[in-house]
This record gives C-alpha cells, sequence and structure tokens, in this order.
C-alpha cells in the first residue's frame, strides 16, 4: 500500500511538471512498455485528468491508470501536429490500451504527379515515384478545402489523359465542361502552352508550401479587375478565397515526404551539463524521442560530448544508426560509426527537424529544473533572485523589495501604499498604508517625496534593515522625486531604486535618460509586474476606503447636534448612511435620544 501512495505521488509530481502546451503524452507500465498514447491540446492539464477522483471514468481507464508507472511527453507546435504523431507512435508501438490502427490508413496527402501538364490530386499513399508530395493534412475535410481553394483560384487540369506533345498534337481530344466554366485553360487541345502552365503550377506550389504572397498577387489583381468592371460580387468571391486561404496550415514538422529515414541529435549546453535530445524518423514519420542529461568532464569539447551521447543512444535504445544522421555540428569522431553519413543542414525540412530536437531538449532542460524546484523550492528562489539581479543590474540578490505608488482622486483624499517582497514573495503584514499631509492638490512627485522620506527616515532612526531594492510606480519624475529623498538621507548608494512607466518592460534608472528594457519572456518581468500590480491594488483599496468613509461622514456631519460620538454610534449600529435615513423615530431613539433622533428626521425628510 505504502509503494501504491509512493508511485502516486512520484506521478503526480511529474505531472505538475508537464508544460501547458500542446503535444503527445506515453504512459508506460512497469516493464517500461508503452502502453497508452494520446494527444493534448495542454499536456499538463489533459494528463492531469487521469489522476483526478471523477466518477465518470470508465473502468477501462481506470485500470489503465493502475499500470501506469511512467510519463513520457512529447511538445509540438500545434493540436495538428500532434495529431499526426499520436498516429505515427500507435501504428510503431502498438500500445495496449489505444484504439489500435488495423488497418495501416495514414493521414491525406496532396500529390502533383510527374507527367506533362501535372495534376495536383489527393492521395494516402507516398511512392517515391519523382512526384511532389505535401501535408500531411490532420483531416480530409481539411486537405478537401485546399484543393478546391487551389482549383477554384488558379486554372489546372483534373482529367486523367495523357497530354503528350504527340497526342495534343494529332487532336485526339475536346475541350470539356471544366473550360466552359474557366477551371482550366484546355491544354489538351494546345490551347495553353507548357510554360504558361508552368507558371500556374509554381504558384500552386507556393501556397502547399506556405507561402501565400505569389497568390495574393494573384487574388488582389483579379478582384481589383474585377471591381474596375463593376463585377462586385466576382471581387467579393476572391477576397473570400484569399480568407480561407489564410487560415489554413500547409505542412507539418512532425511528418515529412522528403526525409525518410535518418536520425536526429541535438546538444543543448549549461556550465557543468549538457543536454542531447535524439529522435528517430522512419517513413517520414517520428517514431522515437529521448533526451538525456551529460555531466561534462574536464576539458571536454561539444564535439566529444555529441560523440559520448551518440554512442549512448546507439547502446541502450537506437541499437543502430540510420545511414544519414543530422547534427547540428561534426562529432569528434566519424570512425566509430560505420557507414553513416552526417548531415549538418543550414536551411530547410532537415534544419527544421533539428531546431525541433533543440526545442524537445529545452523543454527537458526546463522540466528537469522544475521538478528540483518543486523537491526544493530554496533552489527556485536561489535561480530567481540570480535572473532579477543580473536582469536589473544589481550588485546583489534583490531578496527584500519595496514598491511605493501614490492614489488620488482629482487631488482628493490622496494616499500612498509600500508593499514589501522577500525572496519574490509578497509579506503582506510588512504592508503600509500611508495618508498624504503635505501635499494639496494633485502632485504626484510632491507625494512621493513625503512618502518616502517618512518611510527611510523612521527605518534609519529606528535602525530597520533597508530593502535591496526600491520599486516606484511611474516613470522619470516620480523616480526623480524618490531619488532626491534618498540622496538627502545619505543612503542614495546603499539601496537601488528604480521606476516603471505604464509600459511595464519599460524601467528607469537614477540619471539615465534611456530607458531599459526587459526581457518579456523572462521571470523577472513577471515578479516586477506582480509587485506593480500588488502596489496598486494596495493603495487603490485603501484610497476607496477613505473615500466611503469620508463620503458617509460628510452625510452625517451636516447634521446639526449630531457629533463624532453620536456618529460613530449610529454607524455602528446600522452600518450604512441608508439605514439611517430608512429609521424611524423609535429606532433612533434607542440609539441617540430621542432629541437626536428628532432631528435625523427633519434633516432626512429636508433633504
Amino acid at each position: 500500500m505504502m509503494e501504491s501512495h509512493k508511485i502516486e505521488d512520484v506521478l503526480r509530481e511529474k505531472v505538475a511538471a508537464l508544460p501547458l502546451e500542446p503535444g503527445v503524452y506515453q504512459f508506460l507500465d512497469k516493464d517500461d512498455t508503452i502502453i497508452y498514447v494520446g494527444k493534448a491540446k495542454s499536456l499538463r492539464k489533459r494528463v492531469s485528468s487521469y489522476f483526478a477522483q471523477n466518477k465518470e471514468h470508465s473502468s477501462k481507464v481506470k485500470v489503465l491508470v493502475k499500470h501506469i508507472r511512467d510519463i513520457r511527453h512529447i511538445v509540438v507546435n500545434s493540436e495538428q501536429d500532434a495529431l499526426l504523431l499520436e498516429n505515427s507512435l500507435i501504428k510503431t508501438h502498438q500500445p495496449r490500451y489505444n484504439i489500435l490502427l488495423k488497418d495501416d490508413k495514414t493521414y491525406p496527402w496532396i500529390v502533383i504527379r510527374r507527367e506533362n501538364f501535372p495534376r495536383i490530386e489527393s492521395t494516402r499513399i507516398l511512392r517515391h515515384d519523382g512526384s511532389h508530395y505535401f501535408g500531411p493534412y490532420g483531416s480530409i475535410s481539411m486537405q478537401r478545402s485546399v484543393l478546391e481553394f487551389i482549383r477554384e483560384v488558379i486554372p489546372l487540369r483534373t482529367c486523367k489523359l495523357n497530354l503528350s506533345p504527340q497526342n495534343i498534337a494529332k487532336g485526339k481530344y475536346g475541350v470539356c465542361l471544366q473550360y466552359h466554366i474557366g477551371n482550366c485553360k484546355a491544354p489538351c487541345i494546345g490551347a495553353q502552352s507548357e510554360e504558361e502552365y508552368s507558371q500556374l503550377l509554381d504558384m500552386a506550389k507556393e501556397v502547399l508550401k506556405g507561402d501565400l504572397r505569389p497568390v495574393k498577387r494573384y487574388l488582389e489583381e483579379n478582384m481589383q479587375q474585377a471591381a474596375a468592371e463593376l463585377k462586385f460580387e466576382v471581387a467579393q468571391r476572391f477576397k473570400q478565397r484569399l480568407t480561407a486561404l489564410e487560415n489554413y496550415q500547409s505542412r507539418s514538422v512532425i511528418v515529412s515526404a522528403k526525409i525518410v529515414d535518418c536520425d536526429i541529435f541535438s546538444l543543448l549546453e549549461d556550465d557543468d551539463v549538457a543536454y542531447c535530445n535524439f529522435i528517430r524518423l522512419r517513413h517520414g514519420s517520428i517514431v522515437a524521442l529521448h533526451t538525456i542529461r551529460l555531466t561534462t568532464g574536464v576539458d571536454s569539447t561539444r564535439e566529444e560530448m555529441l560523440t559520448t551521447a551518440i554512442q549512448y543512444f546507439v547502446e541502450n535504445f537506437a541499437h543502430s544508426l540510420s545511414r544519414e544522421v543530422i547534427v547540428p555540428f561534426m562529432p569528434s569522431t566519424t570512425l566509430l560509426f560505420d557507414k553513416v553519413i552526417f548531415t549538418v543542414p543550414k536551411r530547410g525540412e532537415k534544419a527544421e527537424l533539428l531546431e525541433f530536437s533543440l526545442k524537445s531538449a529545452r523543454i527537458y532542460r526546463a522540466e528537469q529544473m522544475k521538478n528540483l524546484e518543486i523537491k526544493n523550492p530554496e533552489r527556485h528562489t536561489e535561480r530567481l533572485m540570480n535572473a532579477m539581479q543580473r536582469e536589473l543590474h544589481l550588485d546583489r540578490q534583490p531578496r527584500h523589495i519595496e514598491c511605493f505608488d501614490n492614489s488620488n482622486l482629482q487631488g482628493t483624499n490622496p494616499v500612498a501604499s509600500c508593499v514589501v517582497f522577500r525572496n519574490g514573495k509578497p509579506s503582506r503584514k510588512e504592508y503600509r498604508h500611508f495618508n498624504v499631509k503635505t501635499v494639496v492638490g494633485p502632485d504626484d512627485f510632491a507625494s512621493m517625496r513625503e512618502i518616502v522620506y517618512r518611510r527611510y527616515s523612521r527605518l534609519i532612526e529606528e535602525g530597520a534593515e533597508l530593502p535591496d531594492l526600491i520599486i516606484v510606480d511611474g516613470g522619470k519624475g516620480q523616480l526623480s522625486s524618490a531619488y532626491e529623498v534618498l540622496c538627502a538621507l545619505g543612503i542614495e548608494d546603499k539601496v537601488p531604486i528604480v521606476g516603471l512607466a505604464k509600459r511595464i518592460e519599460e524601467v528607469f534608472y537614477p540619471n539615465d535618460p534611456m530607458p531599459y528594457y526587459l526581457s518579456r519572456t523572462g521571470e523577472p518581468l513577471k515578479v516586477v509586474c506582480h509587485i506593480r500590480d500588488e502596489a496598486h491594488r494596495f493603495g487603490i483599496t485603501f484610497h476607496r476606503q477613505k473615500r466611503s468613509k469620508a463620503f458617509i461622514n460628510s452625510e452625517l456631519e451636516q447634521i446639526e447636534g449630531i457629533g463624532t460620538k453620536s456618529l460613530n454610534t449610529l454607524l455602528r449600529h446600522f452600518k450604512t448612511v441608508t439605514n439611517v435615513r430608512n429609521a424611524s423615530l423609535e429606532e433612533l431613539a434607542k440609539v441617540v435620544g430621542e432629541a437626536r433622533g428628532r432631528k435625523i428626521i427633519d434633516y432626512f425628510a429636508e433633504n
């Protein structure tokens, strides 16, 4: 029983570390056999649903979950890629709990036949006959919509006639309906040259490759011509076709028609470790993906690390290499790998596969770090503090951060807030509110000077700890005002200070007119946003409370004979001014006496 709970805890930790991106997940049993392959729009959300207590789970799912001992996953770019990769892996591994694809059907492709006046057709069979294949497509409806679009926009033939020069010259054929409705220019009777046909075919190829520019120009020219001829319905059809074209994805990195069998290796290096990812392609589809972690040796070169990693994969996973191996750079020696051609691609599909492999290595590294941080939270804190120190150009880790924000409504009820973060997390017991006392009217700069002075003059007087970083919510003006106070207190060299502009990625430093831009993808920006938002929320809440209280007090203070003591007594009993207004004389008399109750009744009756 204890063993079962331990396995469940380990699996839950793995699920918590899964990314929220689309991909494919694999469940393995105690023998490291893949028992289930599934696709997901969000890996973490989908996989976590298996381990949630759900009465709607079928008996088959419950049995499956009992046999899970490990989880692997592959992150891809889109749901379509996840669908294609799932199909490939199910056919390769035949998992026990999947609906097995007994008919061996594959996903649809679009083929440009190798023939005179080539046709563009649908197919499910890839043959190495010199034809050009595009796809695969996630569904037959998607493929049909692309074919229909090309046939509507680009006049190419759809017939199966043998359009050899001899047959055309003999005049064996006549025009068909497609010619009369404008979908074909009749190359069968010599009305269209091979050169003109090739130009239209090239445009269709660009569409299938994902380059919409040629067909966009073609559509725009036809649309403008139709509009100039007052054929607005025709122009609208061209516009709708262009919109439809922009909504489809032409091809996938997951499955390739050109690259049939090969192995791909990528290497990601850190200071003291490296990560090597291995991908195996068979019949144009990914059938295996795995990443390992290497500890770098003394004076080890990246070429030597790649060679060691390839040897490890051959001995433990691959058993032998494909004839072609794609690598980011040449290994230290190729003599160990007999009859293998190493390729270092610069562009094209092979380069895209290499980039996909490198992305998988990055994801694996991030997950490894996240798993370590789940077990050891201080590790995450240390990494975050180092990142913030580096990103904000500080001389020490910002373990203690304070952020200031002003709040007022056209100068009324001016207040300020100071929020405190320790180790990247809010320390709410140290939050402070300030009533601005010396400033009249809406003057944010003067308010900032007053609050910063009151805060740090008191800390200095008490001998309390000064923060590692001060953040001012505002641009150069607010920053300059706060920095003047630090200079007056003599602590400008002890405490770094920055200002945040309205565009949150802009950070200002004292005596520097140019802003510094934080990385939009880094954790420091998320922490800074959290601090700024928390200061704003805390200040606004206090300002609203003060404004509401001021409104209530000013309303009841207008009543002659009602002093502060009576006012507080009324609010404690009736809670709101509305309840005081609606109270009867008898109810008021019980709280403040009949005489004062009469005055309240008369006041609200007059007003």
